[in-house]
C-alpha cells in the first residue's frame, strides 16, 4: 500500500541553520567577534551582501508593546520589534543576503570560523559538537596553537588555512570565495505557454532560424550555459510537449510571473536564465552579455532597451533571492514581473532597443522573418 502523505513533496531551499550561506565566528570575546565581522562586511561590500546576526547581552530589556520602524532619508532603517526567534522565518528574513556572520557564542552555524585563543580553550571545548565545517583557523595571538580537542575531532586539520587576526583581507578573501563556490547554478527557462491569442497560433511554434523558436532558444540558452546546465521548457498543463525536460506551470492564470515562481518551485536552489518565445531577435550575444554581467548580489540582472523606461522581465536572470519577493509581491495582490523589477535591487543592462522587440501578431511576424531573413 501508498504511503499517504500529509503534505505535498516539493524541494527544499538548501538551508543553514538560519540562512542560505552561514558562517559562525566563535573562540573568542564577543566584541572582537563584531569587528572583525565589520570588517569583512565592509571588505567585501562590492562582491557580496553580508549581514551580522548576534544575541543581545542586556539581560534587562524587555520586548516593546510597540514595534517601531525609523526610517532616515539616507536609506537607514532601525527596527525595534517584538519577536521570538524561529529559524524558518530569519531564513525569509535573510534570504536577500549572500551570506550571513554569526555570533557563534550564542548561535551555531552551517560552517564555522574559529578564533584560537589560549584564554578560551575551554569555550571552544564546550562547543566542541557544533564545529563542524570549519573555513579556516584566525589566531589571536602569534602563539596561538590549534587546540587538542580539536586536532582529535578533524583528522584533515593541517589542510585548514590559518590567519592572523589582523590579516582581513586574506580572511576576506578566503570568506569571498566560499561564497563564489556556492554561488547558485544557471538554468536556462524558456517561457513557451503563452495562449497566443493575438497571434492566432502557438508562438513557440513559429519559425524565425530554421526551427521551431522554443526550440532555437532552447538550443541557444544551452550552447551559451553549457553542457552541464539544465535548460527547461516553461509550459501550461495542457500542453502535450514530449522528449524535453518541461516545467509545467503550478501558478496557473498569472502568465510569465507563475512561469518563473513555478521553475523555483521546481529547484528554488538554482539561478534562471528566463527568456520569451515572443523575443525573436534575442541572440546568442545578448545572452552571452547578460550572463557575464550578472549581478548575484542583487535579486536579478535584466536587460533594459536604450531608448526604454523599464527593464525587460522576460530576458533577465532571477536569483533564489528573488522568490520570496515574487511570492510577496503575489500575496499583494501583483503578478507582473516588471513591477518587481522596478521596485527591488537590479542589476541592469543595457542594450540596442532592436534586440527586445515583441513579436505578438501576424503582421509583426512577417516582419520579424524580414528583418531576420
Amino acid at each position: 500500500m501508498k504511503k499517504h502523505e500529509k503534505h505535498t513533496k516539493l524541494t527544499l531551499r538548501k538551508n543553514g541553520n538560519y540562512a542560505f550561506q552561514e558562517i559562525a565566528i566563535l573562540g573568542v570575546k564577543c566584541t572582537i567577534i563584531t569587528q572583525l565581522s565589520q570588517k569583512i562586511a565592509e571588505k567585501l561590500q562590492k562582491t557580496a551582501k553580508i549581514t551580522y546576526f548576534d544575541a543581545s547581552h542586556n539581560t534587562d530589556e524587555t520586548a516593546p508593546i510597540l514595534d517601531t520602524f525609523t526610517f532616515n532619508k539616507t536609506g537607514a532603517l532601525n527596527t525595534y520589534t517584538s519577536t521570538v526567534l524561529n529559524k524558518f522565518n530569519t531564513r525569509i528574513q535573510f534570504s536577500a543576503y549572500d551570506l550571513v556572520l554569526i555570533n557563534g557564542n550564542h548561535y551555531p552555524a552551517a560552517k564555522q570560523i574559529v578564533i584560537l585563543d589560549p584564554e578560551k580553550e575551554a569555550s571552544i571545548k564546550k562547543r566542541i559538537d557544533q564545529i563542524t565545517a570549519i573555513v579556516c583557523f584566525v589566531k589571536k595571538t602569534n602563539d596561538a596553537k590549534i587546540f587538542d580537542c580539536l586536532k582529535n575531532k578533524f583528522k584533515d586539520i593541517n589542510s585548514i588555512p590559518v590567519f592572523e587576526i589582523n590579516d582581513v583581507i586574506g580572511i576576506s578573501n578566503l570568506i569571498a570565495s566560499v561564497v563564489k563556490e556556492n554561488q547558485p547554478a544557471l538554468n536556462g527557462l524558456v517561457l513557451a505557454g503563452g495562449k497566443s491569442t493575438r497571434m492566432g497560433t502557438d508562438k513557440g511554434l513559429l519559425n524565425y532560424h530554421g526551427q521551431a523558436q522554443r526550440d532555437y532558444l532552447m538550443a541557444l540558452l544551452q550552447n551559451v550555459l553549457g553542457k552541464k546546465a539544465k535548460v527547461f521548457l516553461s509550459v501550461r498543463a495542457e500542453q502535450d510537449i514530449k522528449n524535453t525536460p518541461i516545467i509545467t506551470d503550478k501558478f496557473t492564470g498569472l502568465g510569465p510571473f507563475g512561469a518563473i515562481c513555478s521553475a523555483f518551485m521546481h529547484n528554488p536552489n538554482a539561478a534562471y536564465v528566463v527568456v520569451a518565445t515572443d523575443l525573436p531577435f534575442v541572440n546568442q550575444a545578448v545572452l552571452e552579455l547578460l550572463i557575464s554581467q550578472r549581478n548575484p548580489t542583487k535579486i536579478a540582472t535584466a536587460i533594459k532597451g536604450k531608448g526604454q523606461p523599464f527593464m525587460e522581465p522576460l530576458v533577465t536572470i532571477w536569483e533564489p533571492k528573488a522568490y520570496p519577493v515574487l511570492l510577496g509581491y503575489l500575496a499583494q495582490g501583483y503578478s507582473c514581473p516588471r513591477k518587481v523589477l522596478i521596485n527591488s535591487a537590479v542589476e541592469i543592462v543595457t542594450i540596442d532597443d532592436r534586440f527586445i522587440q515583441n513579436v505578438n501578431t501576424p503582421k509583426d511576424f512577417k516582419a520579424a522573418q524580414e528583418k531576420l531573413s
